[in-house]
């Protein structure tokens, strides 16, 4: 599995720098040595969440608001796989598409919004999706966050969504001292180099998910544990 991958890579990758003292000074050039290292684990990071087209992303995206990658495709991955789009969605209606997502939360109001914004993006972009924030997120049940991801994944522009994980693995690393997630994405932008974006973007999500955990973090596997204030503070704190 994924998860699995990604512990044993970062693993490999932590006990080749364990016991080393790190020789970066600046916090410009700490950040941008973490951002090397989770290149170099992940060269090519993906979307977790399944998809065959962009709308189908779009649909996804939309999905995973206050629920997991994991609960969306479980639910979605047979029926994008059978090439569901948005007119495909339209003739379900909101009663069919909501049985066909029922396990996930909040699933009847973003039957609904799924549901308005297919009938959008039949009747303004021929079943495609917008091309730009203004129009994105004038979509029902679609915001800043579900923007950025769209822009980052599918246009591949230089934009960083903020979600749970990226909030708090920004927040450890010392990267920004924000109280919102749109505070946080400005700060963030403003000190992440474009050459990392979009990329950046599912590094974080990756990290934050499956090694700096909002409990019990896995700082033992982690490959940015020297550059980490949040681990130094911890370790001077047991000394």
């Amino acid at each position: 599995m994924k998860s699995d991958s990604l512990r044993s890579n970062s693993e490999r990758r932590v006990r080749s720098t364990r016991g080393r003292t790190s020789s970066v000074k600046g916090d410009a050039e700490r950040l941008d040595e973490i951002l090397k290292r989770f290149a170099k684990l992940n060269p090519h990071p993906k979307c977790e969440l399944y998809y065959e087209t962009p709308f189908q992303l779009l649909v996804a995206v939309v999905l995973s608001a206050q629920a997991t990658d994991v609960s969306v495709n479980k639910a979605m991955r047979e029926p994008f796989t059978r090439g569901l789009d948005a007119r495909g969605i339209l003739q379900l209606g909101v009663d069919g598409f909501l049985a066909m997502i029922r396990s996930i939360g909040l699933a009847p109001t973003k039957a609904k919004n799924v549901l308005a914004l297919s009938r959008i993006v039949v009747d303004q972009y021929a079943g495609g999706i917008p091309r730009t924030r203004e129009d994105l997120e004038a979509l029902p049940g679609v915001g800043r966050k579900t923007a950025n991801v769209i822009l980052g994944e599918i246009y591949r522009e230089p934009t960083l969504a903020v979600d749970t994980h990226v909030f708090r693995v920004g927040a450890r690393l010392g990267w920004h001292k924000q109280k919102t997630p749109e505070a946080a994405e400005r700060e963030l932008l403003a000190r992440i180099d474009a050459k990392h974006l979009p990329n950046a973007h599912h590094w974080l999500i990756l990290h934050g998910r499956y090694v700096c955990k909002a409990q019990n973090p896995q700082c033992h596997a982690c490959i940015v544990s020297d550059l980490c204030p949040s681990f130094a503070k911890e370790k001077l704190g047991k000394a």
